[in-house]
């Protein structure tokens, strides 16, 4: 049975503080989907079930095939069977109910947690496996160009605010550590609170494409086992993010390569 309650906090950034500091992922998290809702009743939560199993499956796996992979799909029927609680969160906690709107009507931040055995079963008939802790974080390098100047992106510079959470978002829905250097260049962001050693450098490319009207981004991951590469197009940059991000992760989580 579904555990549901409406919890009323302040939003978290757990996910920027990750990015800033290079932080682990608490192993819980990777059994963790979030999504936002309309209302906070049944319909809402069986609605949303779905993405938040398939999300939580590519995060404990590494592999992000399993987003649109039709198996993924068909588990959707049971995925109530997999969960342990659900979190409701008002989006407007503190402001009235408007005049025509009902509680039915208001965002909520719905928080599902998965029973970690149930979806490392679920992950077996779609043959894969955990990626289990600990994983190697990021450090990434990205260089950016578009029609307002080129610019290389760092975890507290003047420029590029939305793509860091971009990227603190990514980091977050593959369940890795991910870290940038500074602005000033005086120290390297690995050797906050982490051994250097832990972090495996991604390198990314991204520019404006004006005749797509969208991002071109080209990848490359120092891997153990030697450089990968990859790219895409066409893209908003949070998508180019996942794809750097969901690349790495599926390299290094063993699930072959991007692509």
């Amino acid at each position: 049975m579904i555990v549901a309650v409406l919890a009323v906090a302040v939003p978290a950034m757990a996910a920027m503080a990750a990015l800033a500091a290079g932080g682990a992922v608490a192993d819980e998290s990777l059994y963790r989907a979030r999504t936002v809702v309309t209302g906070s009743g049944a319909d809402a939560l069986a609605a949303s079930l779905p993405r938040c199993l398939a999300a939580v499956l590519v995060k404990v796996s590494g592999d992000p095939s399993l987003d649109t992979d039709p198996a993924v799909a068909a588990l959707a029927g049971a995925a109530d069977g997999l969960v342990a609680a659900a979190t409701f969160r008002d989006r407007m906690a503190g402001i009235p109910v408007h005049d025509e709107q009902g509680s039915r009507d208001r965002p909520h931040v719905l928080t599902v947690d998965f029973v970690p055995d149930r979806i490392d079963a679920a992950l077996a008939t779609l043959g894969r496996r955990p990626w289990p802790a600990p994983r190697p974080g990021l450090f990434l390098r990205v260089d950016v160009r578009n029609d307002g100047g080129d610019f290389a992106l760092t975890r507290d510079g003047a420029r590029g605010r939305d793509m860091r959470e971009a990227l603190a978002e990514a980091a977050d829905r593959f369940g890795l550590r991910v870290t940038l250097p500074r602005a000033d260049g005086k120290a390297d962001a690995r050797q906050d609170g982490a051994d250097p050693e832990d972090f495996l450098p991604l390198s990314g490319r991204l520019a404006w494409d004006p005749g797509t009207l969208g991002w071109t981004a080209h990848w490359r991951l120092e891997a153990p086992d030697g450089p990968r590469a990859w790219s895409i197009r066409g893209v908003s940059f949070d998508a180019a993010f996942r794809d750097g991000v969901g690349g790495a992760a599926r390299i290094l989580s063993g699930n072959g390569d991007p692509g």
